[in-house]
């Protein structure tokens, strides 16, 4: 399946929002998932680059939002039926950079499928944090030998 990414523009904001909400819920079983709003995604990728991935018939299937001072990955979200079809790789290979330059990012732990998906893509854990949400990993991408080279 063909993946294009391109930076999110003003007219995606309603599907990025429903796509965050939809998916959180989906995933975080263990929250209160009530609890969580269209209006998080404003809120919590206030200053961040985001990009979109849209599948062959121009649907948006993910989005990754990136805080680019630290290259630091705060959200990666891909539509569930989108799933294991490239969408993230897509996101990340999208990245500026990659794979050279490093990125990181927190997941938690009881996300099984996520750090699953992130240490086939390279990622290794650099080490676990408590949160609020519970205990994550800080995953850091890239080979070290690639980046040295």
């Amino acid at each position: 399946m063909p993946i294009t990414v391109r930076s999110a523009e003003a007219q995606d904001q309603a599907a990025l929002q429903r796509l965050f909400l939809s998916t959180r819920r989906q995933t975080y079983t263990w929250m209160d998932v009530g609890a969580f709003r269209l209006t998080d995604l404003e809120q919590q990728t206030r200053g961040e680059a985001i990009l979109v991935a849209e599948d062959e018939l121009g649907a948006i299937a993910g989005f990754i939002a990136i805080w680019e001072p630290d290259h630091f990955i705060h959200h990666l979200y891909v539509v569930p039926s989108q799933q294991r079809r490239g969408v993230g790789r897509a996101l990340l290979a999208a990245l500026p950079g990659w794979p050279v330059q490093k990125y990181s990012l927190k997941c938690l732990l009881l996300n099984h499928v996520a750090a699953t998906f992130y240490r086939a893509n390279g990622f290794v854990e650099a080490g676990r944090e408590e949160g609020e949400d519970g205990e994550y990993a800080v995953f850091e991408s890239g080979n070290d030998a690639a980046r040295d080279a």
